[in-house]
């Protein structure tokens, strides 16, 4: 690997490695984080971070068994990629995405898995599908914004698939959010989101998701964070106040 390696973060070495996104390890976003990784490890999730040799961090991928996952599929016999980054632009291109890729991919074969899968999406907050793509992997399925990408080579299982988290909507009475602690950024958004929620004299039931099936259940397809209206799905990721408080003008059809 040369003048980069790749440091598996453990539950003993997560306050010293980190968890890449969340770096400050006294803030409430990693702090819920960390208990989310120290529970999710035991079923086989990993977080795997690239750095320089000068261990500057690069990238990191999470992945974990897909009967894990907190995406709405269906795949039972893969490896299941929930994040990939490499932050900067200049490090990007450079063949560092497929770096983790690969590792990810030894993985599920020493685990006698069929293959990986991944979502992707050309919005926010998830990977686009080209570094997939590039690395071998088909789409297999796809809705709204998101597509399900898949390689495999034990072709006698089946492919994976999407649940269809458009049916689950229509429950969702008033406004609703729904969130897990698989992305430290969450608590951050979710309190703001109720503080200016609060502002508008709105009732925002909050809805934390404690399970794998519950965000496979979930009513969108990023899995763990979504905001509904009377069974609309507004938005189904990361949210700032400035960006809510947008939201609940126009849907309320206020003025500025």
């Amino acid at each position: 690997m040369g003048q980069f390696k790749i440091i598996e973060v453990t539950p003993k070495n997560v306050t010293q490695e980190t968890l890449f996104c969340s770096k400050d390890i006294k803030s409430n976003g990693f702090k819920c984080k960390q208990d989310w990784f120290l529970e999710q490890y035991e079923k086989g999730l990993r977080l795997k971070i690239l750095k320089s040799a000068d261990e500057k961090m690069l990238g990191f991928i999470e992945h974990v068994p897909a009967i894990h996952a907190w995406r709405p599929i269906e795949a039972a016999e893969f490896m299941f990629v929930h994040c990939i980054v490499v932050y900067s632009k200049k490090d990007r291109n450079k063949g560092l995405g497929s770096m983790l890729i690969a590792e990810v991919e030894k993985e599920a074969k020493r685990k006698g898995l069929a293959g990986v899968c991944v979502m992707s999406s050309k919005g926010a907050w998830i990977a686009d599908q080209s570094i997939f793509i590039d690395n071998g992997y088909e789409i297999m399925d796809q809705l709204g914004r998101f597509e399900l990408l898949s390689k495999k080579w034990d072709t006698a299982i089946p492919n994976p698939k999407l649940i269809d988290w458009t049916k689950q909507k229509a429950k969702y009475k008033g406004w609703n959010l729904i969130y897990a602690n698989q992305c430290p950024w969450h608590e951050k958004s979710v309190e703001a989101i109720l503080n200016t929620a609060m502002d508008f004299d709105i009732d925002l039931k909050i809805t934390k998701l404690e399970t794998a099936q519950e965000a496979k259940n979930a009513p969108s397809g990023f899995g763990v964070f979504s905001l509904l209206h009377d069974g609309k799905l507004i938005e189904d990721h990361y949210l700032s106040a400035t960006r809510f408080r947008n939201i609940l003008k126009k849907e309320l059809q206020l003025g500025t």
